[in-house]
């Protein structure tokens, strides 16, 4: 691979994603144990219903998610339930669950240079979503760093949502 230099400078380290096998009870020691701003409750998703790629084609993947804003950062948590997709993948190796990827956003603007930039060093897309909010990429980077990088190009109406959950915490 070749170096990344400085392709995630300027960014802004947005949410921790854990992956888990019982989002319920994860929400619970969360919120009840560790003290964290209440988690709404969890929702169904379906990766074909946001047009969510896994490894470049849009397959079948059902999770639970749902997320927190603590501190300056947002918490999410993904249940898999069916189908494929990079979380399901993740706890298949790791039937215990735990963080499986970091996010980090910047304004949409610069997206497809900092996504360029990874691709350009070797690191293989796992999945992306073009979403009204943001697009977002996954990136392969669990040898370099343990987990994957998700790229978050925010849009304007993007930044609005985000203030909307930072405020309702």
């Amino acid at each position: 691979m070749s170096p990344i230099n400085h392709t995630l400078d300027g960014l802004e380290l947005a949410q921790l994603g854990w992956v888990v096998p019982d989002i319920h009870a994860a929400v619970t020691f969360l919120s009840r144990a560790l003290g964290l701003a209440d988690f709404p409750e969890p929702e169904r998703v379906r990766a074909q219903d946001l047009g969510m790629t896994y490894y470049g084609q849009v397959v079948p993947g059902e999770w639970l998610t749902t997320q927190t804003y603590n501190g300056g950062t947002f918490i999410e948590l993904v249940q898999p339930l069916c189908g494929q997709s990079m979380f399901h993948d993740y706890l298949a190796r790791y039937p215990a669950g735990g963080t499986q990827h970091l996010a980090y956003r910047l304004p949409v603007e610069g997206f497809e240079r900092v996504t360029r930039q990874l691709l350009e060093a070797g690191y293989y897309l796992i999945s992306e979503v073009d979403h009204p909010i943001a697009r977002m990429a996954f990136f392969d980077t669990y040898q370099t760093v343990g987990v994957a990088t998700e790229i978050m190009g925010i849009t304007p109406e993007g930044w609005g949502a985000i203030d909307q959950m930072r405020k309702a915490v």
